[in-house]
């Protein structure tokens, strides 16, 4: 009985193992663990990231561990990372954002100001 337990858990793993590999020079985000009560890059709990911002690859250290080039905000993380927690970066310019610093008030308010109108509708009752 638990061979057939093991041998059904092995063909739901192959099924959903896929070959990944990462070139130097390339860009991938990296998967965080969230841990309850943790706060890891500035949020907390159910709000934490699963992945964060794009890193660059230095090197290949074998078939399974890469380099990566982290920001010196990150400088107590060791920098090779197992290919488990590494996704692939496609680049998109729609992942850019317009971002404008906020004109604070000496009472520390600002105003908002919309940017664009998205939709419009007109109602009748």
């Amino acid at each position: 009985m638990m061979k057939t337990g093991q041998s059904r858990q092995k063909s739901y793993a192959d099924k959903r193992e896929r070959e990944l590999e990462f070139a130097v020079g390339d860009h991938i985000f990296m998967k965080i663990a969230t841990m309850k009560g943790v706060m890891r890059f500035g949020k907390k709990d159910k709000l934490n990231l699963r992945f964060i911002r794009p890193f660059q690859i230095l090197e290949k250290i074998r078939t399974l561990a890469y380099r990566v080039a982290l920001p010196p905000m990150l400088v107590g993380v060791h920098n090779v990372f197992h290919i488990s927690i590494l996704r692939k970066y496609m680049s998109n310019p729609s992942h850019v954002l317009n971002y404008k610093p906020l004109q604070l008030n000496p009472n520390t308010s600002f105003e908002e100001r919309p940017i664009q109108i998205l939709d419009r509708q007109e109602r009748r009752l």
